[in-house]
């Protein structure tokens, strides 16, 4: 998983700050590395499949919305994901600061 196009895939389709994108691309380079999608799912997350399934979520939703809602359909689904859930967002300034 390419964290930084991950990024711009998510600002392109979603928008959200700057600090969501990385929190939800980080979330997401976690789970590919921890191999539950391939596991469980039998394919390995990509860029694009991650944009389909948050553009599932309902409408309205936040980028962190969209990711922890289909987070909570994997966990559902097979257990194991609440994990990767994204519960705190570090504000863009605060994130400044330690740069």
């Amino acid at each position: 998983m390419d964290r930084t196009r991950l990024e711009n895939a998510l600002a392109e389709a979603f928008g959200g700050t700057e600090a969501e994108r990385r929190a939800v691309a980080r979330a997401a380079c976690d789970l590919a590395d921890s191999g539950r999608p391939s596991e469980d799912r039998g394919h390995a997350l990509t860029v694009p499949g991650v944009v389909d399934h948050l553009d599932d979520a309902p409408d309205g939703s936040s980028l962190v919305e969209r990711w922890n809602w289909w987070l909570g359909a994997l966990e559902a689904a097979y257990g194991g994901y609440d994990y990767f859930t994204v519960r705190f967002v570090e504000d863009d300034e605060e994130a400044g600061l330690r740069r």
